[in-house]
Order: C-alpha cells, then sequence, then structure tokens
C-alpha cells in the first residue's frame, strides 16, 4: 500500500509538473506573440502617422490597419452594450458602420495627429486569458503617455479589444458615453446614430 501511495504521489507530482510547464510555455508563447503583434501593428500605425500624405489618405491607411489588428466589431458590440440586442439589424448596421470610423479617430488621438511620433514597447503581462502589452507613446510637444494594448487569442489569433490610455480605458469610457448619452435622449438607439454620424462627419 505505501508503495503504490508513493507511486501515486510521485505520478501526480510529475502530471502537475507537467501541466505548470505546459501553462508557462503557452504564457511565453502568447507574450512573444502578444509583444511581436503590438510591435508591428505599432510601427504601421506610427508610419502612417509619421509619413507623408494628406490627413484623407491618412485616415484611409489607418483604418486598413485599424480593421487588421482590432476586433472593431467585437469592440463595437461591447460598447453599446445591452442596447446592442435592442437593436434592428439596420441600425446595428448602421452603427458598426459608424464605429469603425468613430475607432480610427479615437485610436489616431492616442498616438497624436502631427510627425514626430515614436511608440516603445515595454513590458508584457497576463490578464487571465488575455496579454497587456505596456507602449510608452511620445509625441511632439506632450508629456510621454503610456498606452496598454489589450490582446485577446494571444497564442492564435492575435486582436487588440482595449487601448488604455494612462489608465483610462478606451472602450470602457466609450461604453460609458453611449450609455449616458441613450439615457439622456430616451434609449433612442436612431438618436445615438446620428450623434455618431455627426462626430465621423467632423472628423473627417
Amino acid at each position: 500500500m505505501l508503495h503504490r501511495r508513493a507511486f501515486l504521489l510521485l505520478t501526480s507530482t510529475f502530471t502537475m509538473s507537467g501541466l505548470l510547464t505546459g501553462r508557462m510555455a503557452a504564457f511565453a508563447q502568447g507574450t512573444d506573440r502578444a509583444t511581436a503583434f503590438v510591435k508591428a501593428t505599432g510601427d504601421k500605425l506610427v508610419a502612417v502617422v509619421n509619413g507623408p500624405g494628406t490627413a484623407e489618405a491618412k485616415r484611409r491607411d489607418l483604418t486598413t490597419i485599424i480593421d487588421a489588428a482590432i476586433d472593431v466589431d467585437g469592440v463595437g458590440r461591447f460598447c453599446l452594450g445591452r442596447f446592442w440586442r435592442q437593436a434592428s439589424p439596420e441600425q446595428q448596421k448602421h452603427y458598426l458602420e459608424l464605429f469603425h470610423k468613430v475607432l480610427v479617430t479615437s485610436v489616431t488621438a492616442k498616438l497624436g495627429e502631427y510627425q514626430g511620433v515614436k511608440l516603445t514597447i515595454g513590458r508584457t503581462r497576463q490578464q487571465e486569458e488575455e496579454q497587456i502589452v505596456s507602449t510608452v507613446v511620445e509625441r511632439p510637444n506632450n508629456p510621454p503617455t503610456t498606452v496598454d494594448w489589450v490582446i485577446t487569442q494571444p497564442t492564435s489569433a492575435p486582436r487588440i479589444i482595449d487601448v488604455v490610455a494612462e489608465g483610462t480605458s478606451l472602450r470602457i469610457t466609450q461604453r460609458s458615453d453611449y450609455a449616458a448619452y441613450l439615457q439622456r435622449n430616451g434609449n433612442s438607439i436612431d438618436a445615438l446614430i446620428g450623434a455618431m454620424r455627426q462626430q465621423a462627419a467632423q472628423n473627417i
């Protein structure tokens, strides 16, 4: 019996050791991929911001990069909260189209709209199933800003689901703003869509 217990204990120890080793390996792989993903995405964004071209051309290029790197539809649904389920398919379609435009403006604002932007990669940490990649954004005539990029599915198909600047979450702030606007306007999704359309038009 003692031999059997010792054997089971030894087997359990090896099993736990294997699980921990596997988790550590997955974490390391996720960290490496998340860091490389943010660096590649950040380099592309900064290259557009710092490069030549009209504001319209830059916005078009930024939209392409953001659509490829950020789960825009997922973030958009999160920001609308419970009202997403209440919206009609047509309202959902118009809302997401406008949310794409609004998100481009928000991310651009975090980087800066003038040439001379620099992005430096910092440490990466795990938060539940997501990876948080910290960066420092330096803009002309502005103090350095800490920007964290929240990455989902880091080991398989990394996508950005939030941008946190100096501790302020883009998607949580946007969700709070939308909820407050809807409350002031009789929970009218059409009213929100109209306001977003005006916002998008002002930033063209």
